[in-house]
């Protein structure tokens, strides 16, 4: 029987449209293949004065993984590996399992007074790292745009593929168990950075389902000087509002015109959905301009949104424009 409530009408429907959601995520989840690539060796800590070791161990893995695309003939892997070995290059992680994990540097990391790490959303993965769509690509947009925008300040952008990034057409992209697990690494790396340069602030820029990562994260990360969290393209992040999070970072929201996430329904239903949309005005975020553009766009060159981002994470936060 209806209430005959408009709300309640609303929520019926959009807990049928999660539920339809869940069902097609899980009729198209890809199947699984054996795994070839080796399990990564042990690295030297994250510390100031083993950062030159960690990064030429996590190369010696990343020539690991080479060699076995190579045998394999996994073309795209090897190709994105390849490209990963371009001079000047520097990864803190790396892990070809599945569909792979990267930490990448830019920037001085042990001088720099500001590092913001870039944390992605959905189908994330080795083969799309370096796509301007996605965390290595975008990261190197945000790094040149704060450069530019601060060409006397020391900043580093960490693009943090730490975690296993659902797919979208998976049942695990509606529910926050890969979240879960990303936070606690998310929690572990921050506390290593930290380590490796105790003095910088540190800003968590965190798109679509990454928003969901540090949402979790926000609490936990309490022992790193994480000053700014922007949270953009989010489905929500499982709190009710800003204050829920548990963090005395400023929290920033943001969603272009143009982002599908728009459509996405704003619940959370029996572990399923994240609840209110962070860039709403309930939420209480600070709601920044995030322009027009699509879901896969925050961080293209040219943009209001990265120009925003990258002011956010510079701490400029006097001169972030306004949604």
């Amino acid at each position: 029987m209806s209430s005959g409530h408009p709300a309640s009408g609303r929520r019926t429907r959009a807990v049928a449209a999660v539920a339809v959601l869940a069902v097609v995520a899980s009729t198209t989840a890809a199947a699984g293949r054996a795994e070839v690539y080796a399990v990564p060796a042990p690295l030297p800590a994250l510390s100031a004065a083993a950062l030159a070791a960690r990064y030429q161990a996590v190369d010696g893995e990343i020539v690991r993984a080479r060699a076995t695309a190579l045998r394999v003939r996994d073309r795209d892997r090897a190709r994105t590996l390849s490209a990963f070995l371009a001079p000047g290059r520097r990864f803190l992680a790396f892990d070809a399992r599945g569909r792979g994990l990267a930490v990448e540097v830019l920037g001085d990391l042990a001088a720099a007074d500001r590092i913001a790490v870039v944390v992605p959303g959905a189908d994330t993965a080795l083969t799309t790292f370096d796509s301007p769509k996605f965390v290595g690509g975008g990261s190197r947009a945000l790094y040149r745009r704060a450069r530019a925008d601060a060409p006397g300040e020391r900043i580093a952008v960490i693009a943090w593929l730490g975690y296993r990034a659902p797919r979208t057409l998976s049942p695990d992209v509606l529910t926050d168990g890969r979240a879960a697990a990303g936070a606690r690494a998310l929690d572990r790396f921050l506390t290593g950075v930290h380590q490796i340069n105790g003095r910088a602030r540190i800003a968590l820029l965190c798109h679509s389902y990454g928003s969901v990562v540090c949402g979790k994260a926000a609490r936990r990360a309490a022992a790193a000087p994480v000053d700014e969290i922007a949270l953009f393209g989010s489905p929500g992040v499982t709190a009710r509002r800003a204050s829920d999070l548990g963090t005395s970072a400023r929290v920033w929201a943001g969603r272009a015109g143009g982002d599908w996430m728009g459509y996405v329904p704003n619940v959370r239903f029996a572990g399923i959905g994240f609840g209110p949309d962070p860039a709403s005005p309930g939420f209480g975020a600070r709601r920044f301009d995030a322009g027009t553009g699509p879901h896969s766009a925050y961080l293209k060159p040219g943009t209001v949104a990265l120009s925003n981002l990258a002011l956010i994470a510079l701490g400029r936060d006097a001169q972030v424009t306004r949604a």
